[in-house]
């Protein structure tokens, strides 16, 4: 991050941008970051650097993440346990691998 520290963010792309929310989050050191839509605007490459970096957040320095995520492909790549939602109700729990094959699931977020 060291080459845009003189930059100002709104000529940054979105994926370094992102990074740069995470970097001040990360300044007040918490045990915790809830993440909505991280990878929300992100280009295919971007995306994949986001996952790395939520990775490294996670395993590096043992933060805790609770991510709130749509794309189906970075909650499988990142989560311990998904908890799905509709409409605000629980309709799955459990490991990514096992939740994304539950008929509740697919029918919410795949179409049957």
């Amino acid at each position: 991050m060291e080459q845009y520290r003189e930059a100002h963010a709104e000529g940054l792309p979105m994926g370094i941008r992102k990074k740069i929310e995470l970097a001040r989050i990360l300044m007040w050191n918490p045990e915790a970051i809830l993440l909505e839509e991280p990878s929300s605007g992100l280009s295919i490459d971007e995306k994949r650097d986001m996952t790395r970096f939520i990775q490294e957040l996670h395993e590096v320095l043992g933060k805790t993440i609770v991510l709130v995520e749509h794309d189906m492909s970075l909650v499988y790549d990142l989560s311990e346990k998904t908890v799905v939602l509709d409409a605000g109700q629980k309709i799955a729990e459990g490991k990514p691998e096992v939740v994304i094959q539950e008929a509740s699931v697919i029918k919410a977020y795949l179409g049957e």
